[in-house]
């Protein structure tokens, strides 16, 4: 694995080994525990803005022994126009490893081609890599594993949680329950390229949530969706998880969400409390996966 670009791109080989690295980090996490990028400088690359992602990788990259450089749109030419082709030529040349956090999957694709240094996606408006890895480490821990087991996603259906854990179960064969409008369920495009796979589209919250194992949601209004968040928010309004949701998964079924929450939309405040233990372990778990990243990558040259 030279880079991590999408789910899409890994096996079921090197999602468990990715899972297996960060169990065996979180473990042994320590001030003094092993240094595999000492002396490097990482270049973190953020057109978006961002918390977890953030904190993540610059604690991830200091553990490690790395130094990460952060970058907005506005330190960088990038901000004036600059190809990012160009920039990845020039940071290559100087760097040891890039992240990067934008909207355009292309320009992630196009950094690790003409960089030719470590690129990680952290992520784009098609997916996000970073994240799944941190909910299989959290699905490993509270419920054994994610096989046999049934995921169920409600909301925005296409969006880049949905395509990539579209891509983690077709990887590694558990089943998948996408609930959605028709609006917001995967276009054909994508689920042509997705082929055969445990992969269910419905807008049935009930047939979605029965038998579940994990009940999982996003954000209905990501960042450069502004400007359609009243629309939005009226038709994915029966797609929240609340009580008679998770009422109606299996029991000991666990309630996750990648963060920022906005509480009375996608989630209300009386599961996300209730959960509250379960979804910022999974926040927490985002620092452990990275880092198995990054050691995966570093392993790799």
């Amino acid at each position: 694995m030279k880079h991590l670009l999408g789910i899409e791109d890994l096996s079921k080989e090197e999602i468990e080994s990715l899972i297996d690295s960060a169990v065996e980090l979180k473990a042994g996490r320590c001030l003094d525990g092993p240094k595999p990028l000492l002396g490097e400088t990482w270049a973190m690359i953020f057109t978006k803005s961002s918390t977890r992602t953030r904190v993540s990788f610059e604690v991830g990259l200091n553990e490690l022994g790395a130094r990460p450089m952060f970058l907005n749109a506005n330190d960088v030419q990038l901000g004036r126009g600059e190809p990012i082709k160009d920039t990845a030529r020039v940071l290559g040349r100087m760097v040891d490893g890039a992240i990067i956090r934008t909207f355009d999957q292309q320009d992630v694709v196009d950094f690790a081609e003409y960089g030719k240094i470590p690129t990680i996606n952290a992520l784009t408006d098609e997916e996000h890599p970073c994240q799944i890895l941190a909910d299989l480490l959290t699905i490993r821990e509270l419920l054994g594993g994610w096989e046999g087991k049934k995921i169920a996603f409600f909301g925005d259906g296409d969006c880049n949680m949905g395509r990539s854990w579209a891509w983690a179960a077709k990887r590694l064969g558990f089943e998948l329950v996408i609930a959605a409008p028709a609006a917001f369920q995967p276009d054909d495009e994508f689920m042509g390229r997705l082929g055969e796979a445990p992969v269910t589209v419905t807008d049935d919250v009930e047939v979605a949530a029965k038998n579940s194992d994990v009940l999982y949601t996003d954000t209905w209004v990501s960042m450069g969706k502004e400007a359609e968040a009243a629309d939005r928010l009226a038709t994915l309004a029966p797609f929240q998880i609340n009580d008679e949701v998770v009422s109606i998964a299996n029991p000991g079924a666990i309630v996750q969400h990648c963060l920022p929450a906005y509480r009375g939309k996608e989630i209300t405040e009386s599961v996300l409390e209730a959960r509250a233990d379960e979804i910022f372990q999974e926040a927490e778990n985002r620092l452990h996966a990275q880092k198995a990243i990054l050691v995966a990558l570093a392993a790799a040259r």
